[in-house]
């Protein structure tokens, strides 16, 4: 049961609100990526490759600046300064052709209908993605969820966040930003590290959705309290 101090529930979205296979989900994404980059010169494999480079820089940023700064200094590095006149191209692609990446995920009623009891019972709701992408293309994920930015308080993306997960910063970041003390907050997600230990470590409370659990190191989750997603609404007192 939810305890009665919480007053903000965040949650993550990719695995947690919108179920996935995330090595399918990425396949999926990256293939349309790669699709649109091609008339441009790019050869998937390089793009591919420079986009992961860009991403673990992202990861490994320390708080110095942005993480979209932090991504698209390091693509450049990658492809070149011509690539950053590519980042208009990416916006677009992430409002309309990532639409195609939506065939990797699942369908989730349950979302909606969980944001929505969050919000009328009075909490604070927080979208927690990790900021590796674009604002637009959290909109678009949202989108599949019947779902809109505006639903939440606040939405992390790659453009107002300088820490990533598994960084507990993340989380002291998003406290720092909505006023709120972190055992007022619960954070919701499916990946054992960078939900619930790396929250659990700037002071939050956690709670682990199973049904596409990401536990990559087999830690040990009998303490953290855990089940679907359906488990949860119940948990949470939001059925």
């Amino acid at each position: 049961m939810l305890r009665e101090n919480i007053t903000t529930l965040m949650f993550d979205l990719d695995g947690t609100l919108l179920p996935m296979d995330l090595e399918s989900f990425t396949d999926t994404y990256f293939g349309l990526l790669a699709q649109k980059a091609a008339p441009y010169g790019y050869e998937p494999k390089t793009l591919v490759a420079a986009v992961w480079r860009g991403t673990k820089a992202m990861i490994a940023n320390d708080g110095a600046c942005p993480n979209d700064q932090r991504f698209w200094e390091t693509f450049a590095g990658e492809l070149g300064e011509q690539v950053l006149d590519l980042r208009p191209v990416f916006d677009k692609f992430y409002a309309e052709e990532f639409n195609g990446a939506k065939t990797a995920t699942r369908e989730n009623p349950l979302a909606k209908r969980t944001v929505d009891a969050a919000k009328s019972a009075g909490y604070t709701v927080v979208l927690a993605t990790n900021p590796m992408f674009p604002a637009v293309a959290v909109a678009t994920r949202l989108g599949w969820l019947g779902l809109t930015p505006g639903d939440f308080s606040l939405v992390t993306s790659y453009e107002n966040c300088s820490y990533c997960k598994p960084s507990p910063f993340y989380y002291t970041q998003i406290l720092e930003r909505m006023g709120k003390r972190p055992e007022e907050c619960l954070m919701t997600g499916n990946d054992v590290r960078e939900d619930a230990l790396a929250a659990g470590k700037a002071g939050l409370s956690a709670y682990l959705i199973t049904d596409c659990l990401e536990n990559a190191h087999n830690d040990d989750i009998s303490a953290i309290p855990h089940g679907s997603f359906t488990d949860f609404m119940k948990f949470a007192g939001l059925e």
